[in-house]
Order: C-alpha cells, then sequence, then structure tokens
C-alpha cells in the first residue's frame, strides 16, 4: 500500500492528541491520519474525519492505535479483530481478564499490546530480566514508579510489565509474587516477592527504577521519561511494522527484535 491509513482511537485524549499531531507533522513517510473517535458527549467538528463510532474509525484505517480507556479498549480490540485489522494498545490500567480478551482477539488479527510504547523501556524490560535470571532468588527486588498527579491507575502499567519481566527471570508465577501494601506490622519480607511503590505528583511524564538488593551491594536500573511525545513515536513505528504481520499477540520487544 502506498499510504497507510491510522486512526487513532481517543484522539483528543492526553496521548490521543500527541500521535495526531505527530503523524500531522509530516516526519513520518508512508503515513497518514485516517481520523479519530472521540467521546460520545464531544463535538464532532475538527480539521479531520471525526465519529463517535469506533466501527466507522475502523473501517477507514489499516491499523488503529488505542490509547483511551480499559472500557474502551475491551470493545475496541474485538471490533479491529472482527474486522482483521492491526490494533496497537497503548492503554493502561487493564486487568488480567481484559490482558485474556486482547490475547483472545490476537488470534483473529494482529495486536501489539505494550503499555509503554518506548524503546528504552522495552530495553529495560529485557535488561530487567536478564538480571533477575542472572542474579537469582537471593537478591530482592523491588520497583518504584513516579507520575504526574492526574494518573489514574497505580502501579502503572509500566511498572507491572516490568514486574513480570522480573518474575519471568526467575521462573516464578509472576503477580502471584507482587507486593503493592506494606502498612502497619507487615512482617519480613518474603524471598520471592517483588514489591511496588508510587509516588503521584506535579507533571512528571514517567520515572521508573528496578532495584536489586542483594548482600553488600546493589543494583539500580532506572529510566526517565521527560517528553511524552516519545510514546507516541513509539506507537507509530510499532503501527508500521506490525501492519505486515500475520494474526497474533506482539510487544515492542518484538519491534526492537529483542528476545
Amino acid at each position: 500500500m502506498d499510504q497507510i491509513k491510522i486512526g487513532v482511537a481517543g484522539c483528543r485524549g492526553r496521548m490521543g492528541t500527541l500521535v495526531v499531531q505527530e503523524i500531522l507533522s509530516g516526519a513520518w513517510k508512508g503515513v497518514e491520519l485516517a481520523g479519530g473517535s472521540v467521546a460520545p458527549n464531544e463535538s464532532l467538528s475538527g480539521d479531520c474525519f471525526l465519529t463517535h463510532d469506533p466501527q466507522e474509525l475502523i473501517d477507514r484505517s489499516d491499523v488503529l492505535i488505542d490509547f483511551t480507556m480499559p472500557e474502551a479498549t475491551r470493545r475496541l480490540v474485538w471490533l479491529a479483530a472482527k474486522a482483521h485489522k492491526p490494533c496497537i494498545i497503548g492503554t493502561t490500567g487493564l486487568t488480567p481478564a481484559d490482558e485474556k480478551e486482547i490475547v483472545d482477539a490476537a488470534r483473529e488479527a494482529p495486536v501489539l499490546y505494550a503499555p509503554n510504547m518506548s524503546a528504552g523501556i522495552t530495553l529495560l524490560s529485557a535488561l530487567v530480566e536478564q538480571a533477575s535470571a542472572a542474579l537469582g532468588p537471593d537478591w530482592d527486588i523491588e520497583i518504584f514508579e513516579a507520575h504526574h498527579r492526574a494518573k489514574i491507575d497505580a502501579p502503572s502499567g509500566t511498572a507491572l510489565a516490568l514486574g513480570r519481566a522480573a518474575a519471568k527471570g526467575r521462573e516464578d508465577e509472576g503477580r502471584k509474587s507482587f507486593v503493592f501494601d506494606r502498612n502497619g506490622a507487615a512482617g519480613p519480607r518474603t524471598k520471592n516477592e517483588i514489591g511496588f511503590s508510587v509516588a503521584r505528583g506535579g507533571d512528571v511524564t514517567g520515572d521508573h527504577t528496578v532495584f536489586f538488593y542483594g548482600a553488600g551491594e546493589r543494583l539500580e536500573l532506572t529510566h526517565r521519561a521527560t517528553d511524552r511525545t516519545l510514546f507516541a513515536r513509539g506507537a507509530l513505528r510499532a503501527a508500521l511494522w506490525l501492519i505486515h504481520r500475520p494474526p497474533g499477540l506482539y510487544n515492542m520487544r518484538d519491534v526492537l527484535g529483542l528476545i
């Protein structure tokens, strides 16, 4: 195809707006904006095709980029799958049940799900998995994340993904080892737990640190985002990659060629 038509779900949201701006910037050759979907109470006036009906947007798009809310994503991923259209999902706050829906929908069409579209975070995730495997269960793992005051979900989807990478590295069962609350007489730390701590304030774009605590030493792996546009660029890079793929579930490691 000469031009890849990209539809942006929630195109007036924080991330949707940035994706639209990035497409219209002209920096991405071979890409054009198919349009966007907006909430039912929002106006359809604008400089591009806008709709309240996500099916209309999917019908006129080659690939869909979704940075919305969990309840919207649950519907969008199946609409895209039934139309056999590739779908990029960057929505955070999804439950394990939501993620299972994504896995099921990916049997019908290519779906790329990544709570964070950053190349740096993608590499960090791979390094966390590698470090966890190399250091073994005698090292304690803690994950800290900070975001702006308006962020709704906690811990962030990125922090949870880093936790899953750490768990995978030492071959445990993931969320069963996650600890989100320590308060009062919480007792001593168990050997396999992965702890999470959260800060919310100001306009922090996103900070993530994974701590590995050993006997007499500590390893810290950190990523700091300073410009949210990097996530929009990552989503577009993913869209260009996904358009040529068969049905299946993919992530940003696939895009970057990381194992």
